[in-house]
């Protein structure tokens, strides 16, 4: 096969994988409503934990960062054994493959086709996809949400510092191809929560809450 189609294949199973939106699936089959009309509107774990299911939260972030994560694994696995240049850099088919599944199944999260395009944020996507791709780097993007959450509660700016940080030690740890990739990603949350990012200049952020609100 054609690497170029290869490249295209992997970009659209990644979309259409991470464009399933469990946080609505989910609180829909539990009889919650549309998750779209509480809270935030979101359909992230965030969102759902408003319901006051903490189980259904945690089920949504399992599912929400395995979608991504697992486009990027069947991208890379049966991607072709050979090299090939990316943005200027030597890498290999296998690895872009998986960046390039990974990176739309984040982008299928934030922009769902079912959904009109209107999905979640891509946190819990974005972080599945860089555990499957940099294990390390997910564990450290991991450390800095939950220092960053303990200390202020703001799982905005948790998510926000998180997301930075990943490409910034993608360059210095692993290479400059999973830095790019990391850094659309990290582009793309960056846009998704300007609203939050006024909302804690103006100090008005929502905070992490685990009781159950109206």
């Amino acid at each position: 096969m054609n690497i170029s189609l290869y490249f295209v294949l992997a970009a659209l199973g990644g979309y259409l994988l991470g464009s399933i939106p469990f946080g609505l699936v989910l609180t829909r089959i539990c009889g919650l409503g549309d998750i779209r009309k509480i809270g935030s509107g979101n359909i992230g774990a965030t969102n759902v934990l408003r319901t006051g299911r903490k189980d259904l939260a945690l089920l949504t972030v399992v599912c929400d960062a395995s979608k991504a994560g697992i486009a990027a694994c069947l991208a890379g696995f049966f991607a072709p054994q050979t090299s090939c240049i990316v943005f200027g850099f030597v890498s290999t088919v296998p690895v872009v493959a998986g960046l390039i599944a990974g990176v739309m199944g984040v982008i299928g999260h934030n922009f769902p086709v079912w959904l009109k395009f209107r999905g979640g944020k891509g946190v819990a996507s974005g972080f599945g996809f860089i555990v499957a791709t940099q294990w390390q780097l997910g564990l450290t993007a991991l450390c800095v949400w939950l220092l960053t959450a303990f200390i202020t509660r703001y799982s905005s700016l948790s998510a926000i510092l998180a997301c930075i940080s990943v490409p910034v030690f993608a360059f210095f740890l692993s290479d400059p191809v999973h830095a790019l990739f990391y850094s659309a990603v990290a582009l793309l949350v960056l846009i998704r929560h300007h609203a939050n990012i006024a909302r804690l200049i103006k100090g008005t952020e929502s905070k992490i809450s685990f009781s159950k609100k109206a």
